[in-house]
């Protein structure tokens, strides 16, 4: 289900002419591939979420793993580009991991997401809400979170229903700024509305004065942004001092506690859209379940967004292969296709073998000033 909150103004195989050679999994562990960005602007995504994962793939290898083989995540770096990471999946498929797991971003991810189903490899738990990996359906591809359609269109209804209807998109100059543009412009247009004004920024960039020179001068009510926390970042500090008194609302790939981070004080104010429950509500099971595992765990892990889906991600992962009535990947997808309105501490999550869309679940937080997050 969208909830919503309403905020006061105040490793496949290797193809050889076309053909699949034999797997050598380790014997004894379920090896995953992850490509993600762990260095340069968006690198705290990658980290974060991997972290997260970790926490919950070293709990089950605790306990024996997982018909007593243990989980491991396979890390190659991508920097948060899409050449890269191509290169990095025709690695990780080449080094035979079973799964492909927990990418971060949406222009990567259509990199990576071809080259999995050539090679009949899962791709799971992608870090992405975009339509483009998602329609048309395809059989290895599992979304665990919602998508930028269903989180912009509970933004667009926050802020009409504030009054706000001039409202602009400040969008990364790529797949994923896009799709999240898209999205703005659909829910937009339901209500005869359109953006009053749009500008770009490039991925892993913060050269944001040509936006806020644009945007500023149509005078929104709000900004939507659609980047990552370094150039969104960015763009609030060079808005208001351009002597922009508008709202800012950001999509979840964005990173939360990243953008709290490098905002600082000025956060305050600043909402974020969520795909997860917040990791800051105790009354939520998983986020209880959460937060006592970070702190048991006493490692670089925080419990913040980012880092909780991740943990919910691993989670899904593992209730799939537990499900798996054999050791190869057919098995794992048709037991992820059986979590049919599964609960994961009060998350619902539900595959079946024609929709590999777990959720639709968006929530609205706003930052504080002091490093906090409001749900």
């Amino acid at each position: 289900m969208m909830q919503r909150r309403i905020f006061s103004l105040g490793a496949g195989a290797t193809l050889v002419s076309g053909l699949p050679l034999a797997r050598a999994q380790t014997p004894g562990k379920i090896v995953l591939g992850q490509s993600a960005a762990f260095t340069g602007p968006a690198a705290q995504l990658g980290l974060q979420f991997y972290q997260g994962a970790k926490l919950y793939f070293d709990q089950v290898n605790e306990q024996g793993g997982v018909a007593r083989r243990l989980i491991e995540i396979r890390q190659l770096d991508d920097g948060y580009e899409p050449e890269r990471c191509a290169d990095n999946t025709r690695r990780l498929i080449a080094e035979d991991v079973f799964a492909l797991f927990g990418y971060i971003g949406t222009p990567t991810s259509l990199a990576a997401l071809p080259l999995a189903t050539q090679s009949k490899v899962p791709f799971i738990a992608p870090f992405t809400g975009a339509m483009a990996l998602r329609d048309p359906f395809n059989r290895y591809a599992f979304h665990v979170r919602a998508s930028y359609q269903d989180e912009t269109a509970l933004i667009v209804k926050q802020l009409t229903h504030l009054g706000l209807k001039k409202i602009a998109v400040f969008f990364q100059n790529d797949s994923y700024g896009k799709a999240g543009l898209d999205g703005v412009t659909l829910a937009l247009s339901g209500l005869n509305l359109r953006p009053v004004a749009q500008a770009t920024v490039e991925r892993n960039s913060v050269d944001v004065d040509a936006a806020v020179k644009t945007l500023v001068a149509a005078a929104p009510d709000a900004v939507v942004q659609v980047s990552a926390y370094k150039s969104c970042a960015a763009f609030i500090r060079a808005a208001r001092k351009a002597g922009y008194g508008g709202r800012f609302f950001n999509v979840s790939f964005v990173g939360t506690q990243a953008l709290a981070d490098e905002l600082g004080k000025d956060a305050a104010g600043v909402v974020v859209s969520q795909v997860v429950p917040s990791p800051y509500n105790p009354a939520s099971p998983l986020a209880r379940e959460f937060v006592e595992t970070v702190r048991k765990a006493g490692g670089a892990a925080r419990a913040n967004f980012s880092s909780m889906e991740g943990y919910l991600a691993a989670k899904v992962l593992v209730e799939g292969l537990k499900r798996s009535v054999g050791p190869g990947r057919e098995s794992l997808i048709a037991g992820l296709e059986t979590l049919n309105k599964h609960s994961f501490g009060g998350f619902s999550v539900s595959f079946t073998a024609s929709n590999h869309v777990a959720s639709n679940y968006v929530d609205l937080s706003m930052l504080t000033g002091d490093g906090r997050v409001r749900t």
